[in-house]
């Protein structure tokens, strides 16, 4: 199988059109519609990343075309995902990270300064203020 018909492969299993696709993404329709031609350029790893991110297969699948296209549900709750480098060993802490990147991105500034707020609360010491204004993290949003 091809990169091309994997990318379009992942797609449909996400029950997503290009367009959808290319938003998630953050390219155009006619990129995604490149990257799924017989012929079509690869996108870049950054954009396989996503693609993978976006469309819930295993990034190593995608890219390569070894190993499963879906990680089983196992895989999913009991491992460290490669394509997230994620470096966390407490079952707890993944879950409030994997919240975290599923949340809108306008309540992102939110839940962190919330998880701050009661670090403070726990330690009694003065909650640290943020390198990033509430305004000037919504600025780069816009």
């Amino acid at each position: 199988m091809t990169s091309q018909q994997r990318i379009r492969l992942a797609r449909r299993h996400a029950a997503m059109s290009q367009t959808q696709l290319a938003q998630a993404v953050g390219v155009q329709r006619s990129a995604v519609s490149h990257w799924e031609a017989p012929q079509g350029k690869n996108p870049s790893v950054k954009h396989l990343r996503e693609i993978a991110m976006v469309t819930g297969v295993q990034f190593e699948w995608l890219a390569t075309g070894r190993g499963q296209m879906a990680p089983s549900r196992d895989t999913v709750l009991d491992s460290v995902s490669a394509v997230d480098a994620l470096l966390v060993d407490d079952s707890l802490e993944q879950r409030l990270l994997m919240a975290f990147r599923e949340a809108p991105v306008r309540a992102r500034l939110a839940l962190v300064e919330l998880m701050e707020e009661l670090a403070s609360q726990r330690t009694g010491r003065p909650r640290t203020r943020s390198l990033m204004t509430s305004d000037a993290y919504y600025e780069t949003l816009d």
